[in-house]
């Protein structure tokens, strides 16, 4: 009999999840395990395989469109079933992709005084119309970038099923020619704006919340002085075929931190403390957005080459929203690196259910004394938050220490 395949839960909290990309067509036969679709969510495009096997009847939601976790997505056929065999399957839930058409909109003209600085004008972009001209179709992705752009999807022509206009045909759209767009250059209003959240920033919203009032975190900060590790960075970018960075040492030196500390590579359950094998750590990236941390797995093994290519691979997914399902889950450990903005020292939110997250500041040159003597040297603060639940203040005090003796003699991050 016909076999429904449902939206899966591709990442955790979210409730909806659009189809970026099919990866099969009626006819084709698929096998458990077999690539199936591209799944968007808030924060990423997740490849989604096959879970059982058959031939495809119907594609219930077309490029584009976006149904609940648990709605109807394909339908699966045996041999001599029929299109009255997939209807019968569906019952109700045969109208999931029925075409949703944008709400027509009239422009409205927006005044904005001489005193306008232009970051305000551009700020408020996103919420020009989307339609000025007759009813059109699109699927829920293209309507919401076409918001957050400001593009007008009267002048777009569709490539999806029935001439929907879906994410791809709006690389070239062109943009609304409203006073908001006209006024970019203009000064500053003094006029308040409200920008609407998106999906993306009400997650990192609940996220956060969650973190902050359910989780004891504490604090502790170090410096660490980074003349020795600039040193060895530039002699690494002499022979290696990758650019390493600053950040890529840091995290290489997080990882052997908990080498020398493995009793702090540990995650908090309500039944019992997880102790990780693998050293695997999420590096935050920021993305137009919002925030996203893929993981880097079992970085102990991995040369600091090798750690760099893979997460400029990470970064450059993540601000294409093409990172998968499981490079944005697990880790027991983060690091945010806000030292590239001149910011000298901060502290982060934990990202449950991960025990600890590092925050890097910019290295500076300032006095120490070294051997008795005062000396300049450039020294970078880092602070470690913890979940005291996990992890006490002695064990965090010890990764720290080790964490800035692996920075001060950054030769032992290459043996």
């Amino acid at each position: 009999m016909a076999t429904i395949i449902r939206m899966p839960s591709v990442l955790a909290g979210a409730n909806e999840a659009a189809i970026a990309k099919w990866l099969v067509k009626p006819g084709d036969s698929i096998s458990e395990g077999s690539p199936f679709a591209e799944l968007e969510t808030e924060k990423a495009v997740v490849e989604y395989n096959a879970e059982v096997s058959g031939t495809i009847g119907r594609l219930v939601i077309p490029e584009g469109g976006s149904g609940e976790i648990g709605a109807p997505i394909a339908v699966l056929i045996e041999a001599g079933e029929t299109d009255a065999d997939i209807d019968a399957a569906l019952g109700d839930e045969g109208g999931a992709a029925a075409e949703v058409p944008v709400v027509e909109a009239v422009a409205v003209a927006v005044e904005v005084p001489s005193a306008t600085p232009a970051v305000f004008a551009v700020a408020a972009a996103p919420t020009a119309v989307v339609s000025t001209g007759g009813r059109s179709f699109a699927s829920p992705i293209a309507r919401k970038i076409a918001r957050e752009r400001g593009l007008d999807l009267s002048a777009v022509q569709g490539t999806g099923p029935g001439g929907r206009i879906v994410r791809r045909d709006l690389d070239s759209a062109p943009t609304l020619a409203t006073p908001v767009a006209a006024a970019v250059a203009e000064p500053v209003s003094e006029e308040t704006i409200e920008m609407p959240h998106t999906g993306m920033r009400k997650a990192i919203a609940r996220r956060l919340t969650e973190s902050k009032s359910t989780v004891p975190h504490f604090y502790l900060t170090t410096e660490c002085k980074v003349d020795a590790l600039l040193a060895l960075r530039e002699q690494i970018n002499a022979y290696s075929p990758v650019r390493v960075s600053v950040n890529d040492l840091v995290v290489k030196a997080a990882a052997m931190a908990f080498v020398d500390v493995p009793d702090a590579n540990v995650t908090w359950t309500d039944t019992a403390l997880i102790k990780h094998g693998t050293v695997d750590i999420s590096v935050a990236v920021s993305t137009e957005g919002g925030l996203v941390t893929p993981v880097v797995r079992n970085i102990t093994s991995k040369s600091v080459s090798s750690v760099s290519a893979e997460i400029k691979d990470l970064v450059g997914r993540a601000q294409d929203k093409r990172l998968k399902q499981d490079e944005l889950e697990g880790g027991s450990f983060s690091i945010s690196n806000l030292g590239m903005y001149g910011t000298l020292e901060f502290a982060a939110i934990l990202n449950p259910p991960q025990s600890g997250i590092l925050a890097v500041g910019a290295a500076k040159e300032q006095p120490v004394v070294m051997d008795g003597q005062l000396t300049v040297a450039k020294v970078m603060r880092c602070t470690l938050s913890a979940d005291h639940r996990a992890i006490d203040g002695a064990l965090a005090a010890q990764w720290l220490a080790a964490f800035t003796d692996r920075i001060e003699n950054p030769v032992s991050l290459l043996i």
